[in-house]
């Protein structure tokens, strides 16, 4: 039986997704369960993608210390949204499964964060690894590392209002994998609410590769990325953009040789029926780093930059 927790004392929900890394589950779960076993404001939900490891075994045996959902199939991250739907807290933590909070403090000061202000609507944690010496840098988060706004945030450590995920349809589940932090980004914002960076609530993230094909990163970032460019970019520009994302796409597929998976991608890029929904000048500056990204020449630029930066280092 599940330990009784009243649901109206539930402020966060954590969420964590697992798919064929048992090992990775184990320890995400003994983590919180050593962070949250005696706290009567936290619940956890995990949710498994039709494991065939052992995973899903492994978590029904701890149905009386978390709520547990067992999918027969993999939906990709369709699975979490249905974990969402189940959650009772008023705040919603996702992690992976190869993800944890580093301390309890960082569960304490998300629910602060969002009881604080309550014009934020994500908070997006500091993602570092497990030795604890590298951060794991990204463009979705704030550029210095300092508390502020960023502009997205990393899948395997945030949280978000319930109320207002709920409200933006959770995560796109059409997307399966990769970019959907972005989608959800552009919503959050189209609605006025912000996404506040809080390097002291920390994430570790294992980085496990385990059962995770290269084809996946071919095929779905240029999917997805292409759908994002469609419904979001402003014209003439999204042409450029959309040209960008093609050639990285390519190289993609050069580098891992996944090349049927390349055209696949792009085929269902471009012949899913959108609805555009581009977005207002301010917002466009607001995700100009968004844009860059998908910017071969920005792309170049940091590149020789970087060049220029190690042989200047070579030269020391």
């Amino acid at each position: 039986m599940l330990k009784e927790i009243n649901a109206s004392n539930i402020r966060l929900s954590i969420v964590f997704l697992n798919y064929n890394r048992l090992k990775d589950t184990v320890r995400t779960l003994s983590v919180l369960n050593s962070l949250c076993g005696t706290r009567e404001d936290i619940e956890i939900i995990a949710v498994d993608n039709g494991s065939s490891d052992g995973t899903a075994v492994f978590l029904n045996r701890h149905r009386d210390l978390i709520k547990i959902m067992l999918l027969p199939d993999n939906l990709g991250i369709g699975a979490l949204n249905k974990a969402f739907e189940k959650a009772s807290g008023d705040y919603i933590f996702v992690l992976d499964d190869d993800s944890h909070p580093l301390d309890g403090k960082t569960l304490d000061l998300l629910i602060e964060g969002f009881n604080k202000d309550k014009n934020t609507g994500v908070i997006a944690c500091h993602i570092e690894s497990e030795n604890g010496v590298n951060d794991q840098k990204t463009w979705h988060l704030h550029p210095t590392g300092q508390e502020g706004e960023s502009v997205a945030f990393v899948g395997c450590g945030f949280a978000v209002r319930r109320e207002l995920f709920q409200k933006i349809g959770w995560f796109p589940g059409n997307f399966f994998l990769y970019q959907n932090e972005i989608d959800v980004a552009i919503k959050i914002a189209r609605l006025g609410y912000h996404i506040k960076y809080e390097p002291r609530c920390r994430v570790v993230h294992r980085n496990s590769p385990t059962g995770r094909a290269h084809w996946r990163q071919v095929f779905y970032p240029t999917r997805n990325t292409i759908w994002l460019l469609r419904k979001y970019a402003p014209f003439p520009e999204v042409l450029y953009y959309i040209f960008s994302r093609v050639c990285f796409g390519f190289m993609r597929a050069v580098q891992s040789g996944e090349f049927r998976w390349y055209l696949s991608a792009l085929f269902q890029g471009f012949r899913e029926k959108i609805d555009k929904e581009t977005l207002s000048p301010d917002l466009c500056r607001r995700f100009l780093v968004l844009w860059q990204q998908n910017s071969i020449f920005h792309h170049v630029k940091w590149g020789m930059k970087s060049l220029r930066d190690s042989n200047t280092l070579n030269h020391l």
